[in-house]
C-alpha cells in the first residue's frame, strides 16, 4: 500500500491542529525568529505591493471576506504562509496547516469530514508544498471546495501551471509572490530588534545599517533566512552588544545560495543563461554561469547546452562554435570540478560575442513543417541509385547531372521534382560569404538553364 493511501485512525479534531492549539503553538516550544514574528495582519505583512497595495484585489478580497480558493506562488520566504494566516486572523476563520509532504490521502479526507461538520467559524485549509500532492490528491478537495466548506489556500515554488490540476487552478485565485527587496529585509530586521515582545528587543542589540545591509544581501530575497540569520548572530553575542560587519562573517562564510538543481530554479536560470548568450550579452551569461555553478548544477549539463546553442543560435555564423562547444563538453568530463569551469567560462564567452544565425535551424523547422502538412515528395528518378541491374533498367541515375564535371560545381539540374525553399543565409559572420556563394550559383544556374532552352 503506497504510504499516502495508509489508513489514518481516530478521528480528526481540527482545533488540534489548527493555528490554535498543537505542537507548533505549544508555549514550551521555542520558535524561530521568523516565526514569531509572523505578521498578524495584512497591515502587518511586509512588501508584496503589486498584489497588497491600495486598491488590489486580495485586501478587497479579505476585507470583503470573499475570497474563495487562492493559490500563493514564489520562492521560499517570500510570505506565503505569513499571508495564509494574516488572512486567516483577518477573517476570523479556523486555520488548519497542512505540509503536503507529510500529509497523506486518509488524513486529508478526515480533515475534509471534520471541515463539513464545523458551523460556527470558516474553515481556511492552507496547504504547504501543494505541488507534493499527487492527482487523486488534489482531486480530493475539489467537492469541499467547489461546496465553500473549505477555503484553500495553497502554496508552492512550483509553477503552478505544471504542478497543480487544470480543475482546481481554473477555481482558484493565484497570486504570484516576489523575493524581498534588500530594504524590506532591513526593515524587518530593524523591527524584530526592537519588539520585546516577539522579537529581540530585550536584548538590547543596536545595529549597523551596513551590517544589516549585508545580512540582507546575503538572504537573497528570503526574510525567513535574513531574521533566523539574525537571530543566529545576536546569540552568538553578548547581551547588548553592537551587531557589526563583522558579526555576520560566519553567516557569509557559509552562504548557499537558493538553487533548486532540478526545478523551477534550474530551468530558469539556464533560460536566462542561454538568452544572455543569444543577446551578446557576456557578463550576465558568466553571472548565470556563476550562480549555476555555485548551485551545484551539474557541468557537464552546462557543456550540453552549449553544443545546442553552437548550432542553434551561432551556427554558420561562426562554424568554430561547434568544435569549441564540444571540446568544452568534453572537459567537463575529462577534467571535472573545479578546474572545468575556466574551460566553460572561456567557451560562454565565446558564444556570448561570436556572430549568430539560426538560418540553419529555423530552415530545419521549415522544412520538418513541409514534411508534416504536405504530401511527400517522390526522390526524383534522376536522383535515385543506380546500383543494381533493375534500377539501371528503370533509368536510375541516367539524367543525373555530375556536379564536378561543370565550372564552380554548379549544373541547371533541380533536386527535387518541386523545388521548395527553406534556408534564408543571413549575411552576418562566416554566413555572409556563404550567402554571396549561393547568389553566385543562383545566377549561373538561371543562366545555364536560359542557355538549355535557347539551345533546345
Amino acid at each position: 500500500m503506497a504510504p499516502q493511501d495508509e489508513l489514518f485512525s481516530g478521528e480528526v479534531d481540527l482545533d488540534m491542529i489548527s493555528g490554535e492549539r498543537g505542537a507548533e503553538s505549544d508555549s514550551s516550544v521555542v520558535k524561530p525568529l521568523a516565526a514569531r514574528m509572523r505578521p498578524r495582519s495584512l497591515a502587518e505583512v511586509v512588501g508584496q505591493e503589486h498584489i497588497l497595495g491600495k486598491g488590489k484585489l486580495l485586501p478587497k478580497l479579505v476585507e470583503s471576506n470573499s475570497f474563495g480558493s487562492l493559490l500563493f506562488y514564489g520562492p521560499p520566504g517570500c510570505g506565503k504562509t505569513s499571508l495564509a494566516e494574516a488572512i486567516a486572523n483577518e477573517t476570523e476563520s479556523r486555520f488548519v496547516r497542512l505540509n503536503a509532504v507529510m500529509s497523506n490521502v486518509a488524513e486529508l479526507r478526515q480533515i475534509l469530514s471534520a471541515a463539513r461538520r464545523v458551523e460556527k467559524k470558516d474553515t481556511v485549509l492552507f496547504i504547504d508544498e501543494i505541488h507534493r500532492f499527487n492527482k487523486s490528491q488534489q482531486d480530493l478537495l475539489l467537492p469541499d471546495v467547489e461546496s465553500g466548506t473549505i477555503r484553500l489556500i495553497g502554496a508552492t515554488t512550483h509553477n503552478p501551471g505544471f504542478y497543480v490540476n487544470a480543475p482546481l487552478l481554473s477555481r482558484s485565485h493565484l497570486f504570484r509572490l516576489e523575493p524581498h527587496t534588500v530594504e524590506n529585509i532591513v526593515q524587518s530586521m530593524i523591527g524584530a530588534l526592537e519588539d520585546e515582545e516577539r522579537g529581540l528587543g530585550k536584548r538590547k542589540h543596536s545595529a549597523a545599517r551596513n551590517a544589516l545591509v549585508g545580512l540582507a544581501k546575503l538572504s537573497d530575497g528570503d526574510l525567513r533566512r535574513g531574521l533566523n540569520a539574525l537571530e543566529v548572530i545576536t546569540l552568538s553575542l553578548e547581551v547588548g552588544e553592537e551587531i557589526s560587519e563583522d558579526s555576520i562573517s560566519v553567516f557569509a562564510s557559509e552562504r548557499q545560495i537558493r538553487y533548486d538543481s532540478d526545478e523551477d530554479e534550474h530551468y530558469d536560470t539556464i533560460s536566462a543563461f542561454i538568452k544572455s548568450m543569444r543577446g551578446g550579452a557576456p557578463d550576465a551569461a558568466l553571472y548565470w554561469l556563476a550562480k549555476m555553478l555555485a548551485g551545484g548544477e551539474d557541468p557537464r549539463f552546462i557543456g550540453r547546452r552549449l553544443i545546442i546553442f553552437a548550432s542553434e543560435d551561432v551556427g554558420l555564423a561562426d562554424s568554430n562554435a561547434l568544435s569549441l562547444a564540444t571540446v568544452t563538453q568534453q572537459a567537463c568530463e575529462f577534467v571535472g570540478l573545479p578546474e572545468c569551469e575556466i574551460n566553460l567560462a572561456h567557451c560562454v564567452v565565446y558564444m556570448a560575442t561570436a556572430p549568430k544565425s539560426n538560418s540553419a535551424y529555423a530552415a530545419l523547422r521549415e522544412a520538418q513543417a513541409a514534411i508534416a502538412e504536405s504530401p511527400i515528395q517522390e526522390v526524383p528518378v534522376w536522383l535515385k541509385d543506380s546500383g543494381g541491374a533493375a534500377s539501371k533498367q528503370m533509368g536510375h541515375s541516367r539524367d543525373y547531372e555530375y556536379s564536378h564535371s561543370v565550372p564552380e560545381n554548379v549544373t541547371g539540374q533541380d533536386y527535387m521534382i518541386e523545388p521548395l525553399s527553406f534556408y534564408q543565409a543571413k549575411r552576418v559572420g562566416a554566413e555572409s560569404e556563404i550567402a554571396t556563394r549561393l547568389d553566385r550559383w543562383k545566377s549561373l544556374k538561371t543562366a545555364i538553364n536560359k542557355k538549355e532552352r535557347n539551345d533546345s
